[in-house]
């Protein structure tokens, strides 16, 4: 019961409103989890402690599916980083371009893990301002089946299904 008091104590207020003393704490976390003297890294690990990818496994599923490249070379999950490696990843239609400054085996917070390595991955897109399709006016009642159709057309939301039935009682076109 003492040592959860003193770990409480420890834990405690004196590192609330410390400029330097956190980028200090942050440089030693970021040393704290970094592998000992000769240990390497697994690249699947390294790029989900300073959070390109969410979770581990999702690391090693982009390792698996080609999407990590180190070196301009595809890598197995187990695969050592070095430091000066370039990694590439791509995720979510973005490609990120990383070069490994620091390896650590722990995920850490985000400004420690920014130190990490030196980003030179392009900006991402800007995100176009689309307006939204298919907004009706007030009072027009229920879309009808036609209605439904057309905003599934204009959201691109139309399947694969088949088109406008050709027989004897089918129209030629839009009524």
């Amino acid at each position: 019961m003492a040592s959860g008091t003193q770990r409480n104590g420890a834990d405690g207020d004196g590192r609330a409103g410390e400029g330097a003393a956190s980028s200090a704490e942050a440089v030693a976390a970021a040393k704290a989890a970094a592998p000992a003297n000769g240990e390497t890294v697994r690249v699947d690990s390294w790029i989900w402690s300073v959070r390109l990818v969410k979770t581990r496994s999702m690391g090693a599923t982009a390792c698996r599916g080609g999407h990590v490249r180190v070196n301009g070379e595809r890598v197995k999950p187990a695969h050592a980083l070095r430091i000066g490696d370039e990694v590439r990843l791509r995720r979510d239609g973005r490609e990120r371009i990383v070069v490994v400054k620091r390896l650590i085996r722990k995920r850490v917070g985000p400004p420690v893990a920014a130190e990490c390595y030196i980003d030179n991955s392009p900006p991402p897109p800007p995100r176009e301002a689309v307006a939204p399709a298919g907004i009706r006016d007030r009072g027009t009642g229920r879309p009808t089946k036609r209605d439904r159709r057309e905003l599934e057309r204009l959201r691109g939301l139309a399947g694969p299904g088949p088109g406008p039935a050709s027989g004897p009682g089918a129209s030629a076109g839009p009524r």
